[in-house]
């Protein structure tokens, strides 16, 4: 039997399952446990034929949909199931351990594109797009990130420019995820250069409209089975209704969602270190060397230990910020905090998953070679281990001057 499958039913078996229940309540366990189940019977098995196949999982998306995944914070009177941040990165965790190409196309559609919608969009757009985008029915991509501007997002060249009660689009976007399949986009543009960051606007693009189109296609290094391309928009017209929040709010949209996209990435990086932390203890029970278990050797109980204790420690602070979102608080340094120590843990316990296993972990019959390329994004989209850096220290310097 594929060793991947092996181990698979090992976790579905309840062999084991590392999690704590530190902040949650009774609603939030019975969600965690009806997540994993989903998780582990019908996401896991699937998770190698996603990444070999750089296969789109339509199919579980729409069930996803059904369960209320896919628009968990949205308010039940447009379609969502109108749970808090906490319920989110809970589900978000269990669905990232069985496959992190899920999982962040389950993020995108929550944290970048419903969230705008519900806090910034009007009425009209809420009732044309949220409950579609909330139950699956429709995904959504997030158009911010440019060839010349990634981190620097005040210095993106897409422009709209108002005529005859419209607003026109022009320009190119770069990285989008779910860019190939998305049906609706939450795009920023300029539409006063002179004004710089305060000069950005953000818009929900129909992606049938006459102009928008999908360019190139990456081929990844992991997340194979959510498409990444380039997002071209050619005399793209926008009804004045599509935009989000007034004229000269798009950095601070754009700003807001990234915060609350941070504690996403957060949950899914805390997921693969969960995957690895079960992967490896499995393996090292069922592995020998020198007539027993690798698991009584010191070096590999040392790095079990160190990924068990990272991804707890990841996790207390991805909830601690799902909490200050959901109490409205201020969250941004806590968001980074959260998202710097979260993806690097991941990408740390990567790396001793490799070793614990050895020269199976170096190669794709096991799930620990994808889990190891799907770490490293964690460190880069949704803003890089440096930007979150930026910004805990920014923070923390307020609070000197203060």
């Amino acid at each position: 039997m594929d060793q991947s499958i092996k181990i698979i039913e090992s976790m579905a078996n309840g062999r084991f399952t590392y999690w704590n229940d530190a902040f949650l309540s009774d609603e939030h366990l019975e969600l965690a446990e009806m997540a994993r189940k989903f998780a582990q019977a019908e996401i896991a098995p699937h998770a190698d034929s996603i990444d070999k196949e750089h296969k789109f999982p339509k199919e579980i998306i729409q069930q996803m949909g059904e369960m209320g995944f896919m628009g968990i914070m949205v308010p039940e009177k447009w379609g969502g199931s109108g749970l808090d941040t906490l319920s989110y990165v809970t589900v978000l965790e269990e669905i990232s351990v069985a496959c992190a190409s899920t999982s962040v196309i389950m993020s995108v559609n929550n944290s970048l594109v419903c969230h705008p919608i519900t806090e910034f969009g009007t009425n009209e757009v809420k009732e044309k797009y949220l409950k579609d985008l909330a139950s699956g029915k429709k995904l959504g991509c997030y158009c911010l990130s440019e060839p010349a501007s990634g981190s620097d997002a005040a210095g993106m060249k897409t422009t709209a420019v108002k005529k005859n009660g419209k607003w026109i689009l022009n320009g190119v976007k770069n990285f989008i995820t779910n860019g190939r399949e998305a049906e609706v986009a939450v795009v920023y543009a300029i539409v006063d250069p002179a004004k710089k960051h305060k000069g950005i606007a953000g818009f929900v693009v129909d992606a049938s409209t006459k102009g928008y189109s999908v360019g190139k296609v990456e081929d990844k290094l992991g997340i194979n089975g959510s498409s990444t391309t380039q997002i071209i928009l050619e005399n793209v017209e926008v009804p004045e209704s599509h935009m989000l929040g007034a004229e000269a709010d798009g950095f601070k949209v754009a700003m807001n969602t990234l915060d609350g996209g941070r504690i996403g990435i957060s949950a899914q990086a805390v997921g693969i270190s969960r995957a690895v932390l079960e992967e490896a203890a499995v393996y090292s029970r069922e592995r020998k060397a020198f007539n027993q278990e690798i698991s009584q050797f010191g070096a590999i109980q040392g790095y079990l230990a160190d990924i068990a204790t990272q991804t707890d420690a990841a996790r207390l602070l991805m909830r601690s910020a799902a909490l200050k979102k959901d109490r409205k608080q201020r969250f941004s340094a806590e968001a980074a905090q959260a998202k710097l120590f979260a993806s690097e843990a991941c990408m740390a316990a990567a790396v001793k998953g490799i070793q614990i296993l050895g020269g199976y972990g170096y190669i794709r019959e096991y799930p620990m070679e994808r889990h190891f390329r799907d770490a490293k994004i964690t460190e880069i989209y949704e803003g890089t281990s440096e930007i979150q850096r930026l910004v805990i220290a920014s923070q923390v310097l307020k609070g000197i001057e203060s």
